[in-house]
């Protein structure tokens, strides 16, 4: 959309958080002014996955809108869903500046964030003012300071408190930009995790919640199978695949390649369909995934289809193509 390009030559100007900022703040602007008719409308081409109806199959990645603030004008752009946060108990500033960086030549982003929001209840709040009807999913994360043996802790209280609003719910153990985060993956760590979670599900009697496990694409062929084991044996609801790599593959010469974070964009089609592919075999059709990561064109979309996909989410690509790329996608689920 040649609007989209003037602007972001504009946003390109400031650096990667300011611009972040930025577009959200004029976004919501042209919402609250009933501007954003002039955007794309959204595309209905219904698809239900773990009981909800998708009104399309595209979605907002987790990591835009952390706290809730942008909901009803993201709602404009085409979506068929949206996911919001990481989500923490407490506020957290997340982790020094700078931690976001542009490698353009690669269509790609470096972030080590830190899960930097103001909190479950200030998120609760926006959660309540919003007229969003559609599917919106929440993503929870453990504070920074809380040791992975009271992570459980942690993940509780934020699913305790946004289960009334939550179309489904994500378990975040896989960012890298939490130290020892995703050690939460693996072993006892992950089955006490996703029992005790499953357990406050099913005393949520208001309605069904589905539980969602974003997972990293990081991982060995040998933890993929144990993690597709446990989320068969505790009946995870659906698999998010994937986060953020620490692998450098493919960005080995930009002047970013040696900043610490996960890698985001084009590098990541690859690997993170390659995970998506292997846990589709495992799971045997029993549990839903949604493929994330990598997503620039309907051709990158349609390799997460055909990996297993059911929904795709987008985050990167949408940074540098803006609307145009959700419209692209959901038109092309909609022939």
């Amino acid at each position: 959309m040649m609007w989209y390009s003037l602007i972001k030559k504009i946003l390109f100007c400031f650096d990667p958080e300011t611009s972040h900022t930025l577009s959200l703040d004029l976004l919501y602007y042209l919402e609250k002014l009933g501007l954003t008719h002039l955007l794309p409308n959204q595309i209905n081409n219904p698809s239900t996955v773990m009981g909800l109806d998708f009104p399309n199959r595209v979605g907002l990645a987790a990591g835009l809108d952390k706290n809730g603030d942008y909901i009803d004008a993201l709602a404009t752009l085409g979506f068929g869903f949206l996911e919001i946060g990481s989500i923490t108990p407490r506020p957290q500033p997340g982790n020094a500046k700078p931690r976001l960086f542009r490698l353009v030549n690669e269509s790609a982003i470096i972030n080590r964030m830190g899960f930097n929001n103001k909190g479950v209840d200030y998120l609760v709040e926006r959660l309540k003012q919003t007229r969003y009807k559609g599917i919106l999913g929440i993503n929870i994360g453990k504070n920074r300071d809380t040791s992975l043996d009271n992570a459980l802790d942690d993940y509780l209280f934020v699913m305790k408190r946004v289960l009334p609003y939550a179309s489904y719910i994500t378990i975040n153990i896989s960012s890298p930009n939490t130290e020892g985060l995703r050690d939460l993956q693996h072993g006892e760590y992950l089955r006490t995790l996703l029992r005790e979670l499953k357990k406050e599900q099913a005393q949520y009697k208001t309605k069904y919640v589905p539980l969602l496990v974003k997972i990293s694409p990081d991982l060995t062929s040998h933890e993929v199978s144990q993690m597709a084991e446990i989320f068969l044996a505790e009946n995870i609801d659906g698999v998010i695949a994937t986060n953020t790599t620490t692998s450098r593959n493919g960005v080995e010469h930009s002047s970013f390649a040696a900043e610490l974070g996960g890698l985001s964009g084009k590098p990541l089609l690859l690997p993170s369909t390659m995970i998506l592919q292997q846990f589709h075999q495992l799971l045997q059709q029993k549990i839903p995934i949604i493929g994330c990561g990598g997503i620039a064109s309907v051709d990158d979309a349609k390799e997460k289809i055909h990996a297993g996909a059911s929904l795709v989410q987008i985050y990167t690509g949408f940074i540098y193509q803006g609307p145009g790329l959700v419209r692209a996608l959901v038109y092309h689920f909609g022939k």
